[in-house]
């Protein structure tokens, strides 16, 4: 409807908005701190189901969004307004956003959302985009309020009335709504058609893209437990040098310690690729036979990490080839540090073998891969 036609039907929506941007305005704050809330009974929720996400965001609906919803026209007649109390009508006044890397995740942050809140609308945006005359996939969206256990708080109960909407998204979604948005075509009659095709063939691939992107996932936490169990059933010659896989080897053989960062065992992980390492056969043939406490009190004065005691291994199992095919072989510092524990070693009358890892002559990943 044009303002023309706004202003002849007799109902001022210019006025009817800013009525209600005023009213909103004193209110902003409440709902930018509910917004907090509930992100934060979201993150500890996922944190405690160990679900992993790329973000989760919070933000109260800002006044110019706000006002130019208030003054939406009503579907059914357009010379009324859609809302006729804003501030109890429009459900996103508090928004917070989840993106998930995978698709699966989108279930069970499904699960989250539905343990901690009240839904009273769920709705797959999936299923009503065609409908509408948009393209592609929006994701899950949700109207919630707090659980009457939690409002009885006294940190809560200010919020008992209060709703708020949560999306949910996977990465490619989010994309995928982000740049809709941005290049603002509201219904298929208004795009060209030869950028109607361009989209929908975009919303096909971003789906692909989405499914692809899961089945790696799966395919690679099947190859990690796969991984483990050869691991634990002493099938070495079968892992590949993976850092799941590596940790799982030292946890068997050194012993399980939480201090190690999943970044140390990259690094070695590459390391051990590196120095020619193909497989977990050729490492426990390195470093068989040697006492890693016993070694790491000899070098050190103490019972270091697992990591630390694996490189001490490694150390002895090598002997000058350690050092000929580390990455920092040409820093004087390293070379003299490890020559002392060799040196060491020798007088403490342990043997230092001069371990290289045996390949055959096709095998590429024989080859020392830079870090």
């Amino acid at each position: 409807m044009s303002t023309t036609e706004s202003e002849n039907s007799g109902f001022d929506f210019k006025a009817h908005s800013q009525v209600a941007v005023g009213k909103y305005q004193k209110l902003k704050p409440f709902y930018e701190e509910f917004s907090e809330i509930v992100k934060n009974i979201l993150k500890e929720a996922l944190r405690a189901e160990d679900i992993k996400v790329n973000s989760i965001e919070a933000r109260a609906k800002s006044l110019a969004s706000f006002g130019k919803k208030a003054a939406f026209q009503s579907d059914e007649d357009p010379s009324q307004p859609k809302y006729t109390d804003p501030l109890s009508q429009i459900t996103d006044l508090a928004g917070i956003r989840i993106i998930t890397f995978f698709p699966e995740t989108l279930h069970s942050v499904d699960k989250a959302i539905q343990s901690q809140f009240d839904v009273s609308e769920k709705t797959d945006k999936t299923d009503i985009l065609f409908k509408e005359g948009k393209f592609g996939y929006q994701g899950i969206h949700y109207i919630i309020r707090l659980k009457a256990n939690r409002t009885t708080l006294l940190e809560y109960n200010r919020f008992e009335n209060l709703v708020a909407e949560i999306q949910v998204r996977t990465i490619l979604q989010h994309a995928w709504a982000e740049i809709e948005h941005d290049i603002q075509y509201k219904s298929v009659e208004t795009i060209p058609s030869l950028i109607r095709r361009r989209f929908m063939s975009l919303a096909g691939l971003l789906e692909i893209a989405d499914r692809e992107f899961q089945a790696i996932q799966n395919e690679d936490e099947q190859l990690r437990q796969e991984a483990r169990i050869s691991v634990v059933e002493g099938q070495l010659e079968e892992v590949e040098i993976t850092p799941d896989a590596l940790k799982a080897y030292l946890d068997k053989t050194l012993g399980s310690d939480g201090r190690m960062t999943d970044w140390s065992y990259q690094w070695t992980a590459r390391m051990l690729r590196r120095m020619g390492f193909t497989n977990f056969k050729q490492i426990d043939e390195c470093i068989k036979g040697y006492n890693d406490d016993h070694i790491s009190r000899l070098l050190s004065g103490t019972r270091q990490g697992q990591l630390s005691r694996f490189e001490f291994l490694l150390q002895a199992g090598m002997g000058e080839n350690y050092i000929d095919r580390h990455l920092w072989k040409s820093h004087d510092w390293f070379v003299n540090s490890c020559r002392n524990h060799l040196n060491t070693l020798r007088e403490a009358e342990i043997t230092v073998r001069a371990y290289v890892p045996q390949q055959g002559e096709n095998d590429e990943s024989a080859q020392p891969t830079p870090l």
